[in-house]
C-alpha cells in the first residue's frame, strides 16, 4: 500500500486521480463501483503488482480525488468511457486487462464494445454484462427500492445530507453487505434502514471507513448519484452488443444483486453468455457484494489465474 503512487492526470478539462502500482507492459485497469473508490482495489493492486502486472485504479470524474465536473448532474456513462480512453492515451497504454466491480461493469463493457482493440479480457465482480436497454427493475420492486429512491433528484441528497460522508458510506456498506435488496419502508429513507449500533462487516475496518469517508467528504455524492443511478437509460448507439473478448464473472452467492428480478436465472441458465459467449462464471459460496475486500486472497488468485491464461 505504501508503494502505490498517486498520480494526477489532466485530460478532457479535468484532473483525474489515478492510483498506480507495478511495472511492465501487462496493464490492469481497475474500475470501482459505489460507494467505492480506487481504495477498494487496494488488495488486488498489491497482489497483481507483485505478480508482474502494472495496475491502475482511477477515481472517476466527481469521485474521490478526481475533479468534480462543472455540472455533475450532466455526467454520463459516455463521459466515464471517454475519460478512461483519454487517461490511457495520456499514459501511452494501448491495451489493458479490465477488472470491474458493481456499476463499474458498465463502463468496462462499454470500453470493450466501443474500443475492442484496447481490451484483452474483462473480469467483473458482482454484476454481469446485461443488455444496454433501459432497466426495468423499478417496475417490479416496491417504491422503497434504493435505486428508485436514488434515481429521484433531490431525495438522496436530502437523505444523505443529514449525515457526514463517513456515516453515509458506513450505512451503504452495511446495507450492501447483506443478502437482501435494500428496500426502505414507505415512510422511511434508505439511510434510516441502518441503526447506529449495527457493526461494520468484520472485513471492513474503522481505518477503511475513515479512508472512504475522507474521500467522499472531498467529492460529495452529487456525481455518484448521477452516474450510475440517474444514467441507466443512456443510449450508446451500439448496434452489436456481443462482447468478443474472454470474460470472467466472480459472483458471491450471498450478493444481494442475485435477488434482482430475473438476475439469478440470467446468470445461471445461460442468458449472460448470449452477450458474452466466452464467459466463465465462478461462484463464491460465502461471497457478498464486496468479495474483493471480503476475501481478497481468494479473489486475487482467481483474477491472476484468469489473466495469466489470456496473456
Amino acid at each position: 500500500m505504501d508503494h502505490i503512487q498517486h498520480n494526477f492526470i489532466t485530460v478532457r478539462g479535468l484532473k483525474f486521480h489515478v492510483a498506480d502500482l507495478g511495472e511492465g507492459s501487462n496493464v490492469v485497469l481497475f474500475l470501482h463501483g459505489f460507494p467505492e473508490i480506487w481504495y477498494s482495489w487496494r488488495y488486488q493492486m498489491v497482489a497483481l503488482a507483485n505478480a508482474g502486472f502494472r495496475t491502475l485504479a482511477p477515481d472517476y470524474r466527481g469521485y474521490g480525488l478526481s475533479d468534480i465536473p462543472p455540472e455533475p448532474e450532466k455526467t454520463t456513462f459516455a463521459d466515464l468511457v471517454a475519460d478512461l480512453v483519454a487517461i490511457l492515451d495520456h499514459l501511452g497504454i494501448n491495451k489493458v486487462f479490465v477488472v470491474a466491480k458493481d456499476f463499474g461493469v458498465r463502463p468496462a463493457y462499454l470500453l470493450t464494445l466501443l474500443h475492442p482493440h484496447r481490451v484483452s479480457c474483462v473480469v467483473t465482480l458482482g454484476v454481469p454484462h446485461v443488455p444496454l436497454e433501459p432497466r426495468k427493475y423499478r417496475e417490479s420492486l416496491p417504491e422503497g427500492f434504493y435505486i428508485s429512491r436514488w434515481n429521484e433528484p433531490g431525495r438522496a441528497e436530502a437523505d444523505f445530507g443529514r449525515f457526514n460522508a463517513k456515516t453515509v458510506v458506513r450505512n451503504i456498506y452495511i446495507l450492501f453487505s447483506r443478502s437482501e435488496i435494500p428496500i426502505a419502508d414507505e415512510k422511511q429513507e434508505v439511510m434510516d434502514m441502518v441503526d447506529a449500533s449495527v457493526p461494520l462487516p468484520p472485513w471492513f475496518t474503522e481505518e477503511d471507513l475513515a479512508t472512504y469517508g475522507a474521500l467522499y467528504e472531498k467529492s460529495g455524492f452529487k456525481t455518484a448519484l448521477q452516474v450510475p443511478y440517474r444514467s441507466f437509460d443512456e443510449d450508446f448507439g451500439i448496434t452489436d452488443p456481443i462482447v468478443k473478448v474472454p470474460a470472467l464473472l466472480i459472483m458471491g452467492c450471498k450478493d444481494y444483486v442475485l435477488k434482482f428480478p430475473g438476475m439469478e436465472e440470467y446468470i445461471k441458465f445461460g442468458k449472460a453468455k448470449e452477450l458474452v459467449p466466452d464467459l466463465d462464471i465462478i461462484y463464491l459460496p460465502e461471497g457478498t457484494h464486496f468479495v474483493q475486500e471480503q476475501s481478497p486472497e481468494l479473489v486475487n488468485e482467481l483474477i491472476l489465474d484468469f489473466l495469466r491464461s489470456h496473456m
